[in-house]
């Protein structure tokens, strides 16, 4: 089945992975996106129609587009958002959102968004299932409000509505790239790069790609449910460092740091966490048949490409604001590692 998709946030890192899976299932497109970010070349050659509104025009898009098959909203943040998407019941047939692993909590209530350390960082047995419990819906934090994204969404009725729950996302496009950590000590030519707790965090990685095609799968078969996205074998930070390094033929020495992360943040990466966070897929291949595109180690080679792109015209905290507003000076504080290395052997 293929048919007319509207794809809001259609040229960050979600939507354009998601464009593109759909144009290569024969369906027709229209990318919806507030004009921050350009969209990829070609587009136009392959029949996508662009719209630049805000999300308060979304319902007169949908009605000059004559409808859609399916909406797939990649920026949908709360109950606000749910409340206009599920205004367009009766021009759109379906609805594919992305919201956030982040709402998950563990048994004992701890959460990722409280978490400031290692002792209350959240606990799991294993990959997390999508029948793990979440945080309480409301307005206090990011992950409360995609759980009341969700909640108002899934309690309606009126429109079958995926949901999916990707993780630590990357891919072209994104506005805070994880990946500048290890490319800019990559390009620099950095010989050792010291790692928190000793380079082994797994925080489950999600590829834009791998997410699309779940989008995809959703897309052509409507329905009610929620479920994980994510990665196959999810490398730990030493992998994907490495992975990153070697996109641009740097291969340094990883300094595995042991106890926890110093005061100074010295090797702490955006995946950096004394626990894993990992989620467990199985229920999008019982469910839609999903089976990953990627690896992390083959998408990221896109991903590098263009991030050097981009670093190639402006410093990274001038690309990328919204990461330098998130690490701040453990991006590249080289000086605080080089103190740090040489008091090592």
């Amino acid at each position: 089945m293929s048919g007319h998709a509207i794809v809001v946030g259609g040229t960050g890192q979600i939507g354009r992975a998601t464009v593109e899976s759909l144009l290569d299932d024969g369906w027709t497109v229209t990318a919806v996106q507030r004009g921050s970010t350009p969209p990829p070349s070609g587009w136009a050659g392959r029949g996508v129609v662009e719209r630049r509104a805000d999300r308060a025009d979304l319902a007169t898009v949908v009605a000059e587009s004559g409808g859609a098959d399916v909406l797939v909203d990649t920026v949908a943040y709360d109950d606000a958002d749910a409340r206009l998407l599920l205004g367009l019941a009766g021009d759109v047939g379906s609805l594919v959102v992305v919201s956030s692993a982040s709402v998950y909590a563990d048994d004992d209530g701890r959460t990722l968004d409280e978490a400031t350390g290692p002792d209350d960082f959240p606990r799991f047995a294993g990959p997390v299932p999508e029948t793990q419990a979440t945080v309480a819906p409301g307005p206090a934090t990011y992950s409360t409000r995609k759980v009341l994204l969700e909640s108002t969404l899934l309690d309606d009725g009126r429109l079958p509505v995926t949901v999916l729950r990707p993780c630590a996302i990357h891919g072209p496009g994104s506005s805070s790239p994880r990946e500048v950590w290890p490319l800019l000590r990559a390009v620099a030519g950095r010989p050792r790069i010291p790692l928190a707790y000793r380079g082994e965090s797994r925080f489950h990685t999600t590829s834009a790609p791998n997410l699309a095609e779940l989008v995809r799968l959703a897309a052509t078969r409507p329905g009610s449910r929620v479920l994980n996205a994510g990665d196959p074998e999810p490398p730990s930070v030493a992998e994907i460092v490495r992975a990153v390094c070697a996109t641009v033929g740097h291969d340094p020495e990883l300094v595995p740091l042991g106890g926890t992360v110093p005061e100074s943040k010295v090797g702490r990466t955006p995946w950096s966490v004394p626990r894993p966070f990992l989620v467990d897929t199985t229920a999008a291949a019982a469910e839609l048949g999903y089976t990953p595109v990627t690896s992390y180690a083959d998408a990221v080679v896109d991903t590098s490409a263009w991030l050097r792109e981009r670093l190639a015209h402006q410093p990274w905290r001038e690309a990328f604001p919204l990461l330098a507003q998130y690490y701040g000076e453990a991006m590249d504080d080289y000086a605080a590692e080089d103190d740090l290395l040489a008091t090592l052997p």
